[in-house]
C-alpha cells in the first residue's frame, strides 16, 4: 500500500503480526516490502515479527538516529495483553525495575488497562485457555532493548501473549487499521 497524504520524512505504519521489520526475506516471509510503497524510507527501530503496532519508516538518517537511538529517550507505549490476572505487586516490580539477563529494566510509567475497544483483531488470534484469564497493561519505555517488554513482563510472571506499540513519541496507531500506512510531517517526532 502506498501511503496517503503528502511526502515528507516519515511513513507511520501499522505492523500487522508476523510481518519482519525488513523489505526482504530469502525465506519468503511477509516484509515491508509486502505493504509499504515508500522507496527510500527505512525503519526507524524494529519491532519483532510477533509484535505489532506502530513502526516509523523515514527517508532522513539523522531522523531516524533521533527515533530509534536510546540517548535522546524518546517515549514508547506499548498495550499488552499478559497472561493471567496481573495484580498491582506485579505492576509495581515492572514500575520499580526488574533484573534482566541484560541489566535492570525500569517502566517509565505502568497501568493496568481495559481492552481498547478500537482494537483490531490479530490473525491469527492469541491462543485462549478457558480457565486461565489475560489482563491488559500499558508499558511505557524511553528504551528498546530486544524483546524487553516480553521479558520484563515474564520477570514478573505474567507472559505476554500479543505487545502492541501504540505510540513513538507523539504519533499514534490508532488512526491506522492494521497493514496500514501514511506520512506523517518530520516535524512532530519528538
Amino acid at each position: 500500500m502506498k501511503p496517503a497524504g503528502r511526502e515528507s520524512g516519515i511513513v507511520l505504519f501499522n505492523k500487522p503480526f508476523g510481518v519482519l521489520c525488513q523489505f526482504t526475506d530469502a525465506e519468503g516471509r511477509a516484509t515491508l516490502a509486502d505493504y509499504v510503497d515508500a522507496p527510500g524510507y527505512y525503519p526507524a527501530g524494529r519491532l519483532d515479527r510477533d509484535s505489532e503496532g506502530l513502526l516509523l519508516l523515514t527517508n532522513d538518517g539523522a531522523l531516524q538516529q533521533r527515533i530509534s537511538h536510546p540517548r535522546f529517550k524518546l517515549t514508547k507505549r506499548y498495550l499488552v495483553q499478559v497472561d493471567g490476572d496481573i495484580d498491582e505487586t506485579a505492576l509495581q516490580q515492572l514500575r520499580r525495575g526488574v533484573q534482566l539477563k541484560d541489566g535492570p529494566a525500569r517502566a517509565i510509567r505502568v497501568r493496568r488497562v481495559e481492552e481498547p475497544a478500537a482494537l483490531w483483531e490479530r490473525q491469527p488470534p492469541i491462543r485462549v485457555r478457558r480457565n486461565i484469564p489475560t489482563s491488559w497493561v500499558e508499558i511505557s519505555l524511553r528504551e528498546g532493548r530486544n524483546r524487553q517488554v516480553r521479558r520484563m513482563t515474564a520477570a514478573v510472571n505474567f507472559p505476554t501473549l500479543r505487545l502492541i506499540r501504540t505510540h513513538i513519541g507523539q504519533h499514534g496507531v490508532w488512526s491506522l487499521t492494521s497493514g496500514e500506512c501514511r506520512y506523517a510531517a518530520s516535524g512532530s517526532t519528538t
